[in-house]
Formats: structure tokens, sequence, C-alpha cells
């Protein structure tokens, strides 16, 4: 059996992650803050609460996504995820360097958005607490006309929200500044909070549940026509945010204690764990609040902590402030997540001389990629300067185009590539779920209100990319420009 083609790997990485730490690792990054703010655009999307389907249907399709994610990570359990998957799908001294590269150049926008969006949350519910953080001090649109492309626009806005959403993203890189272990422990405390918040709400919901005006149908809410097909689309694109976060272990692979076997346990568990909790959490709100109320506040991108308001109609305000600072460290929670599992990405590829090798750093004294973590959470508090809205959707469209349909299609590529790779587990029904996620995904991007927006945006990224890569290459000699390879006859002649 051949082996993979392994970059160097740092002896300095600690396997000290189980089964428990995995999971929770992946259930505080799937939750943070998204379901508590992010509720209010999904029912607005599909007006009204035919909005379950939208989690429903993104709920399948994060469970075909995962059976990607378990099959890759089990098989290739190395500090990167994604970055090394791509590179042996597609040929690690070929079409992979490229592609692999290209991934780690769109994470360099893709991860910062996801930290923001959730340090933005947290921001976003502190002012339940304090309204007037909310008050705009400056809003800009900006625009520029991109040959073949169309505009590429884009907003932002500076705001008391904005520079406490910088300063949560600070702090979760200074408390990330230590040891793995010592990590672990923290995500399971924080775990346990995120827990105990999402089942006082369901708890509250259920008790005070009102079918009727939980099911209170607008006219045509199930006509199949533009709109519902529309509204959908942009539905599943917030849950599918929302239910990302599910493979954020498989970024820590050299950190896991029996990869093989946690990867796919961790990511399987905690995609039917959130998905449960979610329809819960949904149906809890809205056997209690008017949707006409919650479409409201999803409509405005601000009070969009509609769960603070749901605890104050039944407990009142002393439950609804605890719920707030409960969300608050919900949303911490996730920042912390997101850091930690991206910040191991470019110290992949660094080691594998595919970034700049300054990314391949690790913390003399706490043994850590320490250069890799400073600098996405650097960039990730520059992004806390966009709308919410305008963060997640940008954040996904590009993450979809340019990195989970390459994986979807590649699981795919790699079985015919490589049957003789060690798969310690093998998705179930193959190639039924990667097939799915396929067109699920480009749903996703496709069927949805103003979606050029963000296509613009990831085809400018994906050309300065291909530029960037190209002059590297050329510099280096490498794929495409390198010397063709020797044939077995050649060699053996030699």
């Amino acid at each position: 059996m051949s082996n993979l083609s392994q970059p160097e790997q740092s002896p300095n990485l600690i396997r000290g992650i189980g089964l428990g730490g995995a999971t929770a690792l992946n259930m505080i990054d799937m939750i943070g803050v998204g379901p508590f703010i992010t509720m209010p655009l999904v029912v607005a999307a599909m007006g009204g609460p035919q909005a379950l389907l939208g989690w429903i249907v993104g709920a399948v399709l994060a469970i075909c996504d995962g059976l990607v994610w378990a099959e890759l990570g089990a098989a290739m359990p190395d500090a990167g995820g994604s970055y090394v998957y791509l590179r042996e799908i597609y040929g690690p001294k070929r079409l992979g360097k490229l592609v692999s590269f290209l991934f780690i150049w769109q994470l360099s926008f893709s991860a910062p958005l996801s930290i923001a969006s959730g340090a933005i949350g947290f921001a976003k519910y502190t002012a339940y607490l304090l309204p007037n953080l909310e008050t705009q001090y400056a809003a800009r649109q900006w625009s520029l006309q991109v040959p073949l492309l169309g505009a590429l626009k884009l907003g932002w806005v500076v705001a008391g929200t904005t520079f406490l959403a910088i300063g949560i993203v600070l702090l979760a890189m200074l408390l990330l500044y230590r040891r793995i272990t010592q990590i672990g422990r923290i995500s399971k405390l924080l775990w346990v909070i995120v827990m105990a918040t999402i089942v006082w709400i369901i708890f509250a919901g259920l008790t005070h549940f009102n079918s009727a005006r939980a099911f209170s149908f607008p006219p045509g809410a199930f006509s199949l026509g533009k709109n519902f097909w529309f509204g959908l689309g942009a539905a599943m694109l917030v849950a599918t945010y929302d239910y990302w976060g599910a493979y954020n272990v498989c970024f820590l692979g050299s950190e896991l204690k029996d990869p093989g076997r946690t990867i796919p346990r961790a990511v399987l568990l905690s995609i039917l764990l959130v998905a449960g909790l979610y329809l819960l959490m949904n149906l809890s709100v809205l056997g209690v609040m008017d949707w006409h109320e919650v479409i409201a506040a999803g409509g405005s991108n601000n009070k969009l902590y509609v769960f603070s308001t749901f605890m104050q109609r039944i407990y009142g305000s002393w439950a609804a402030n605890l719920v707030t600072i409960m969300v608050m460290v919900t949303a911490f929670a996730s920042v912390f997540s997101l850091v930690l599992g991206y910040s191991r990405v470019p110290y992949a590829a660094a080691l594998d001389g595919n970034y700049f090798k300054i990314f391949a750093r690790v913390h003399p004294v706490y043994q850590f990629p320490h250069v890799s973590l400073l600098a996405l959470g650097g960039v990730s508090m520059l992004f806390c300067f966009f709308p919410l809205a305008d963060v997640i959707a940008a954040l996904v469209v590009i993450r979809i185009l340019l990195q989970f349909i390459l994986q979807a299609v590649g699981v795919i590529v790699l079985r015919i590539r490589r049957p003789d790779l060690s798969r310690p587990f093998r998705m179930w029904l193959y190639p039924l779920p990667a097939i799915l996620a396929f067109l699920g995904f480009a749903y996703i991007v496709i069927r949805r209100h103003d979606a050029l927006k963000q296509v613009r945006y990831a085809a400018v990224i994906l050309i300065a990319g291909l530029i960037i890569y190209a002059v590297r290459a050329f510099h280096n000699r490498e794929w495409p420009f390198s010397p063709p390879l020797a044939s077995p006859a050649e060699i053996q002649a030699s």
C-alpha cells in the first residue's frame, strides 16, 4: 500500500483531545451565536413558520457534507484539514498544489469572516443589555466596476457593537495563547454553558407552547413558485452557516487521540445533536412569539436578540438578562473555537512549502502555531466593520465555491485514484451523500435574490489567487512550470 505524500510535520504538536473534547469543540463551533441571532433571518427569508423547512433541509445537507468530511478526515488525520485533502485528491505534485493553495488563499478571507460573524453576534446580543451600542457613527457603501464581472459592492458600518466585536476577537486570541491540553479543558467548560442555555430555552418554550401560534402559516406558504424556491435558498444559506463547524476537529487531526475513530464520530454526532436542538429551539420561539415580530427583527438587522425578548415574555426581565449573558458566553465560545481550528491550516500549508514560511513557526514555550493565530485574528478584526448579513452571505458562498464543492467531488475522485488508501471510515451509501452535497451547495449559490453579489466576491478572490499562484510557481519552477517528470522507463534507464 502506497502512502500519502506527507508534509514535514512538527514533532511538537500534542495529541491531547479525545472524543468528548472533539465533540465539544464541534458543537460550540456549530452553535455559537448562529441560531440565536440568525433565526430572524431564516424566518424573514421564507416569510413565516415554514422556515422550519429551511432548518430541516439544511440538516440533511449538513449530514451529507459531514459524511464527506468524516471519510476524508479519518483517512488523512493531519493538521490542516481541507488543505491536506485537496492536495492529495487532485495530486500533490500537479493540480493538487494549485487547488490546495487556492484553499489557503480563500481561507485568508473566509476564516476571518467566520470568526467576525461570531464576534458581531456577541456584540449584537450585548446590545440588549446596552442599547446604545447599536448607535451607528458611520455607514458607507463602496462599489467598484470589475470588467466582465460587473459591480462589486461592499458596505461597512461603525458602531459601538463594532468595537466590542473587535475586543472579543482579541480576548479569544489571548486565551488561546497556551498549550492545547489546557484548551481542551476550556472547551468542555464552554460546552456546558452552551448546553445549559439551549436546554433552558427549549424548556421555557415547550412549557409555554402555543401550537396555533407556532403553525399559523401565511396564505400560500407552501406554493411552489419562484418566491418559495428563492426563499428556501436564502434560508438554507443561513442554516448552512449555522450547521457548519462539525468539521472543526478535522483541522486538528494532529492533535486528536485516535483520529481515525474520533473524527467521524465527532463530526456525525455533533451534527445529529445540533440539528435536533435547532429544531426544538425554533419551535420553542415560534410557539411563544408572533412570527411577524420575528420577521421585523430580521428585516431591520437590529434587535436580533429574539431569544432575550422570548425569555422576557415568559419570565420577565431577570430571565431575559440572564439568557442574554448566556448567549454572549456561547457566542464567545464560537469565536474561541473558530480561531483555534483555523489557525492550524496556514501552519500546515507553510510546513508543506505552499504558503508563507513564517506561518510554520511554533511557539517555543506553548508549542502552537502562534504566527498563524495572530494573523487570522488580526484580519478578523477588520471584518468586524461589515454588516452581519453581508458577512454570513459572503462567507457561505466563498466557502462553497472554493472549498466544499471541490471536496464533495473530490471524495469520489479519491476513491477512483486511490482505492488502496486506508479508510478507517467509509461514507454510508457512497456516492449518494457526496452527490447530494454537491447539488445542495449549488442550489444555495444559485437560487437566491441578488445571488451574483457574493459570486462576484468569490470570482475576484479566485482570479487573484490564480495570479499569485502563477507568479510564485513560475519563480519557484513549480507546477505547471516545473520540468516534466521522468517516465518509469527513463528512471530505470538511468
